[in-house]
């Protein structure tokens, strides 16, 4: 009966080892926390096109790096820096990137006329087609779930959903998206 207990005893222990080695082992960056800070995964984002007719994810370009970008048809510092991201996506939107698949810009605006914001797309020449925005203004989901309290603000995510990089204008985001690039 002795020898008995200690075989369960031991038995126990060896499998209690074993699931936490194997939980240390499996651990990868599909795992990592959700968050805000550089090396946590993005929070997901899902909200209509500019037309309302179709939700776009977040998590749809997945595989891409992609520049997670807030800001509004009616914020100057925005819109002055319109002309950058346009020159970044034309430049990176077809390289080819370490552990990635293309360039992709995900706009988050926090308008709340959508006319003004179709307006400031056209004239500024935002060409991607991840527009987004629930015109709500300064009380965007989106906004509040990224903690944006001003604007522009944006997030550079790897292929895996991963932060790499905050707030990132002007030539900062050319050399940020040059450190991932194998070609262009």
């Amino acid at each position: 009966m002795k020898q008995i207990k200690i075989i369960l005893a031991t038995f126990v222990i060896l499998l209690g080892a074993y699931g936490f080695i194997q939980s240390e082992n499996t651990e990868s960056f599909s795992d990592s926390k959700i968050g805000l800070n550089i090396g946590d995964q993005a929070p997901e984002l899902e909200f209509f096109n500019i037309d309302s007719t179709k939700t776009l994810k977040l998590s749809d370009l997945r595989g891409k790096i992609v520049l997670v970008d807030f800001w509004a048809s009616w914020c100057r510092p925005c819109r002055m820096e319109n002309p950058n991201i346009v020159a970044a996506y034309n430049k990176y939107k077809k390289a080819k990137f370490e552990g990635a698949k293309g360039f992709e810009i995900y706009s988050l605006s926090l308008d709340k006329s959508r006319t003004a914001w179709k307006a400031a797309i056209e004239k500024d020449g935002l060409a991607w087609k991840y527009h987004t925005s629930d015109l709500k203004g300064w009380g965007a989901e989106g906004a509040k779930l990224f903690q944006v309290r001003s604007i522009p603000s944006s997030f550079l995510i790897d292929g895996d959903g991963i932060i790499i990089a905050k707030n990132v204008r002007g030539q900062k985001l050319h050399l940020e998206l040059d450190k991932y690039v194998k070609k262009l």
